[in-house]
Formats: structure tokens, sequence, C-alpha cells
């Protein structure tokens, strides 16, 4: 390898707070203004180096020729399948030569298809690399609203295009909050959208303010009408922290205000006839608040389903009438048992509920009169409802039921359509088959492992058939553990050349997840997060006292709100891992709610407004838990520069200690990509090359 001379260290520039008598000590507090030109210097210098190192690595190349290659194996790659009662089916398709998903739309299921949008045409004009973050057709298919954002910063504007002459109308709304949903007349929708930031306004208010407009098509964006809000709906409190959206919902004679309060599953939920609505005079009725701990809601005719965990940490759903609500009686559709529900669909026929039993899932069809009964799934392993559409003609025979994916550790997920006039499940083709789908020389292994304080946590173990625990294997172990997020993936074609080199990837299921329902979530929550950690830190331990590994062998991967769990790992135990990935991580949580998604994450990690507050952020901190003279792990620390969940600092302040204080000897890289975010609308491309510099950076350090 060829030498390039090492980047800068950092300056040491010590800050100390007082929180409640405790003081904290910053050296690198001035690295989180991103516009300061030393700090840029800094951060360039550091990638440079970054590149130039894993560049000059043997092997780099062919992980990533080989990945792409896996990739094409498949024609093409759909998601997000949304199908109607007019037959029209949208769905975003990634081709084998593609680099981003576009979107497209075919008359039925073997219609011809049809390009509606290519971010690609985006990238032409700009020179930035854009995607499709979210998109919402009209109820009758003759419009399709559509959020593009550019190089991964989820800045979005909204765009309507008419599918019959792929021609936009009106002008793009900026600003955009998530997405909008449509009128019933297919030519209005409601959208939430962010307040402007002006001089002189804090970067913690971005995400606050957030407040409803009506639009029609054909009028002036900026002359759209208000509707809901803080201090906008009388009887209604939104707070300026709060996420309002109004929701409309197809065949239904009524509209719904939706609160939600950052990271809060819980919402708070108001109900409207549509026709007040319509007339400008909407008299919320409210249905529930985050007391009555209600998850997620549909509709069939007057009754409403709701998805709560309220005595019930593995969930329940419960009914009530939508023209005189009240939860307090709602009456029990079905009640908790060992499986953890996680999602409902109230579709023509039968209400559709989708349990979970450690990442193996069972779909209940619920029938209106209350007949339950467990659908014959093609095959064991994680579903998730696919194409829930609109159904916008009744009883409508083309719309009945449900589609679903279907996927396994070793499989790569197939679409499929249950019919329930012939209790069928049957294939649906859309998904294009390839030659690494489902390789016959991978095994999946489930095991459970005893952590810290006894707790059984769940974890899986992915290989090639055959081989040897005798220590010496390559092992890759990520876990997360935050929001109540279940770690259940679908299998990635990309990952076989992990396999390939004798790899074994290993996931732990650790508390802060969803994976045991609302209790295992709250398990590793503030207060109780350091289970996050320890239970990884189990998982760890086990892979080497089984032999599938050794710490020379063995990384740990966190990303996002995992970097808490992989920073707070290899600070508590460097010794168990060769290699450390902290990828997009909040690395410095104590200094999280500074930022703009910071405050919204507040109800997630708790405030250092609080002394129990701060204490818990402290303990989670990876940064401030680095000590000086430690022999950390290798580590390859990347992040996306227009990240707006977690701000790039994070990582960067976290190279800069581990670089001052490791004894190891061993490299700290920061990877440093400029045309991405935190990895949401990142290219194949993109994606490829990243895990491609961790593949290799891996094997480099296990020698």
């Amino acid at each position: 390898m060829s030498e390039q001379p090492k980047p800068p260290v950092a300056p040491v520039k010590p800050v100390t707070d007082d929180y409640f008598g405790v003081k904290v000590t910053d050296n690198y507090r001035y690295m989180e203004n991103f516009n300061s030109q030393e700090v840029q210097q800094w951060v360039k210098a550091q990638a440079d180096f970054t590149t130039h190192t894993l560049n000059q690595l043997p092997g780099r190349d062919a992980f990533f020729n080989r990945m792409m290659e896996l990739e094409a194996s498949v024609p093409a790659k759909v998601d997000c399948v949304l199908r109607f009662a007019n037959g029209k089916i949208f769905y975003l398709k990634c081709g084998a030569q593609d680099d981003v998903w576009k979107l497209y739309m075919r008359d039925g299921m073997n219609g011809n298809e049809i390009l509606l949008v290519d971010p690609d045409k985006f990238r032409q004009e700009t020179g930035k690399p854009h995607a499709i973050n979210r998109f919402i057709p009209s109820w009758d298919g003759k419009y399709v609203m559509y959020a593009i954002s550019a190089s991964g910063s989820e800045e979005t504007s909204l765009y309507v295009m008419d599918t019959e002459t792929l021609k936009d109308v009106d002008e793009p709304i900026s600003r955009l909050h998530y997405s909008g949903t449509w009128l019933p007349d297919n030519r209005s929708f409601v959208y939430t959208r962010h307040q402007e930031m002006k001089e002189g306004m804090a970067k913690t208010e971005k995400n606050q303010n957030s407040k409803v407009y009506l639009h029609r098509l054909g009028t002036d964006v900026e002359q759209d009408t208000l509707v809901f809000g803080h201090a906008v709906t009388q009887g209604v409190d939104v707070s300026t922290v709060a996420s309002p959206f109004v929701v409309t919902v197809p065949n239904s004679d009524y509209v719904f205000a939706v609160i939600l309060y950052g990271t809060q599953k819980e919402l708070d939920l108001y109900v409207a006839t549509f026709d007040s609505f319509n007339q400008g005079t909407p008299e919320w009725k409210k249905i529930c608040d985050a007391t009555d701990e209600v998850k997620l809601f549909d509709v069939h005719g007057d009754d409403l389903y709701l998805l709560t965990h309220k005595n019930a940490p593995r969930y329940k759903i419960v009914k009530t009438s939508l023209r005189n609500p009240d939860v307090s009686s709602a009456e029990p559709v079905m009640v908790q048992s060992d499986q953890i529900i996680q999602i409902i669909f109230a579709a023509i026929d039968a209400l559709y509920v989708l349990t979970s039993d450690n990442g193996i899932n069972k779909v209940i069809r619920i029938a209106y009169d209350g007949k339950a009964e467990p659908l014959n799934l093609p095959f064991a392993g994680t579903a998730d409802f696919f194409g829930n559409d609109p159904r916008v003609a009744k009883n409508d025979p083309r719309v009945e039921g449900i589609l679903l994916a279907m996927t396994t550790w070793t499989r790569f997920y197939s679409i499929y359509e249950y019919n329930p006039k012939t209790n069928q499940i049957t294939e649906t083709g859309l998904q294009p088959k390839g030659e690494y789908d489902a390789p016959d020389d991978l095994v999946a292994q489930e095991v459970e492992v005893q952590s810290h304080d006894g707790t059984m946590v769940p974890l899986s173990i992915i290989h090639k058939k055959g081989i040897q625990l005798d220590g010496s294997n390559p092992c890759w172990l990520t876990g997360y553990g935050a929001y109540g997020f279940s770690l259940y993936l679908d299998y990635q074609h990309q990952n076989y050349a992990w396999y390939e080199k004798g790899g074994i990837m290993a996931f732990a299921h650790v508390r802060g997840g969803g994976e045991k329902g609302e209790a295992w979530y709250r398990a590793g929550f503030q207060q109780t997060k350091p289970n996050t950690w320890k239970d990884f830190i189990a998982c760890a331990e086990y892979l080497i006292e089984q032999k599938y590994t050794s710490p020379t062998k063995l990384a740990g991967e966190g990303i996002s709100a995992g970097g808490i769990l992989i920073g707070r790992t290899i600070t508590e135990r460097p010794d168990l891992f060769a290699v450390a990935i902290p990828r997009v991580g909040v690395m410095n949580v104590i200094r999280f709610e500074t930022t703009p998604n910071g405050v919204n994450n507040i109800r997630e990690f708790g405030s250092c407004n609080t002394e129990a507050g701060f204490k818990a952020l402290y303990e989670m901190d990876a940064f401030l838990h680095i000590q000086d003279g430690v022999n950390y792990p290798a580590m390859l620390i990347t992040h996306g520069i227009t990240d707006p969940r977690c701000e790039p600092w994070q990582s960067v302040k976290f190279a800069a200690r581990v670089q001052a204080a490791s004894a190891s000897g061993k490299p700290v890289l920061l990877r440093i990509d400029y045309e991405a975010g935190h990895g949401v609308g990142s290219t194949k491309t993109q994606r490829l090359q990243e895990r491609a510099d961790i593949f290799t950076f891996m094997m480099w350090q296990f020698g």
C-alpha cells in the first residue's frame, strides 16, 4: 500500500459544561460548527486519507464488482406496490442496470409497464443524485404526487404528475414534511409542510411548527388553505413540536387528524365528517391521545379499528364506532397473545393482522362477522403487507384480499396475493426471479443468549453450510435497539459476497427494539438503555464462546441510533472486537437535542434539562466514555454530509476523540460521502461502494 501523508491531528479546545453539579469537558465542541473553514478542512483531509487508504486495500474492487454482479443477478427489484380497484398498479422498481428507484405504473398484473418518474432526469439537470422519497396516487389513478430530494438530504419537494400525459401539473411544493393524502374528488389533496426558516431562528426550530394545507390542482401553491396545526384549530391542542397530519381513508365518510410527537409511536387522533371538512368547518372529535397507547388505526365503514398496547405489552386490537367513538369502552377484536401484533389492515372483505414470534410472521384474517383464521403462508418467514391499496369500488372482486411480501434470512422476497374467495395465496410475478435469490448453501440459526441480568436475548446467525466452529471465521455482528424497531430484515444479494468469503453475519435482537413487544422496547429506553449494549456484548461473547469466531475476527456494527449500541459496546468491552463500524451514528447523544432532529428525539432518549435525563444521556454517550490510553479496535466511522437525522459532526467528533485516545495503533478512519445523507435516497452505487469499503476494511483488520 502506497503511503499518503496522514491527516492532521484535531486541535483540542476544551469547553466545560455543568450539568446539575457534574462537570463535563468536551475537547471538540468547536467541530459542531460545520460552517467553520477549519472544521471543513480537517474533515476533508480525513475523508481524503480514508478514501486513499481504502482504495489501496487488496480485494476492495473485487468485493465491489462481485456485489454489483450479485445485485444484477435479478432483472429488477420491485417495492412499494399499490394496487387500485380500476386495475392500475403503481410501484417502485430498480432494474439491474439502474442506479436509483424509479416509479412505474401498469394496468393489471400483466399490463404494459409505463415509466412515470425517473429521478435521473433531476441529476442530469443539477449534477446531484436524486431519489423518490415517497409517492401517493389519486384514488382514480389519474394523478400521482411524488416527493423528490437531492443527495440524500431528505429536503423534499412535492410534485404532481398527470399519469395520462406524463406531465407535471402545478409548481412543486417545497419543505414537504413526509407526504400528502388525496381527497375523494381526486383533484385536491392535503399535505404537511415545515415552516420556512428565517434569519434569527434557532436551528432547533427547523422541524417545529409544521402545518397542514389544502391544495387544489390548478391553483397557486402560495394561496393554499391552512387547515390544521398549532394555533389553527379551535378545540385541538397542537404544540409547536408536534407533527400534524390530516388523513383520508378510501370509501369513508370521515377524515382524520393525526398528531405525532417526535419519535413517539402513540398518536393523538381526531375525527370529523368529510362533509364538514370539505365545507371548511370541521368539527374535530377526539378519539384518543398518547395515554390510550394507540399505535395504528384503520377504518371499515363506521367501525374504527385501533392497535394499542394499553395493558397489553404484546398489543391488542379494539373497535369503536366513528359515530360515537369511545376508546374506554371499545370492543375487543383480538386480545393479547404470545404473538406480537405488528400491523392491521382493513380490506374490503376482512381485517388482516400481521403477528410475529421471533421474526416468524403469521397473517390472521378476521372477517367482519368476527370469524378469525390464519392464512396458510407459502413458507415460514418474515412477511409484510404490500400494496395496501385504496379500494375505490366497493365489493370489487379484483381488490378483495391483500398483497404481501415474504422473505427469510436466506431467501429474497417474493410478492404474493391472497384471494379470499379461493382461500389461495399465489405468487404475483411482480418481483422477477434471480440466480442468487435463495442460495442452497446458506443456513440461518435462531438462538437465545443469556444477558448480564439473566434475560434471554434472541440472536440470528447466518452462514454457509458446513463451516467449522473453530474460532477462525470472520464474523459481522450488527444490532440496533431503539424506537421499538424489530431487526428482522430481508435477504440482500450483496451480502452473499460476504458469505462466499467464509463470513458469518449475526443480528442481535437487543432490548430497545420491538422483537418481544412494548416491554422489550421499554427495557432499553432512557434509564434502562444500558441493557441495549449489554445485550449486544452478551451476543458477542456467545459467538466467541461457541467458536463461531474470536475477538481477532469479530466486527461490530451499529447504524444511526445503533451508534449508541456500538459506541458504548466498544467503550465498555474494547477487547471483544477487532473492528467497530459506527454508521451515521448518534455518538455524542448528550448534545443531540441541540440539533434540529434532536428535539424530535427527546421522547426517545431524554433531555439534559432534567437531572435524571442528563444521567441517562451521559451513560449512553460513547464520545464522553472514550478514555486515553485504551487499546480500542480498528474503526471505520461513516457518515453522509447532508444527513438531516443525525448531523455528521456526531461522527466527526467521535473520530477525533478516538484517534487521540486509542493506544492500540489500529486505524481509525472517517469515511465521508459528500453526496449522501442518512442513507435514505442513496444510489445503488453509493450503497455498494460503502459496503465494499466496510467488507474490505474488516478483512484487512482480520488479517
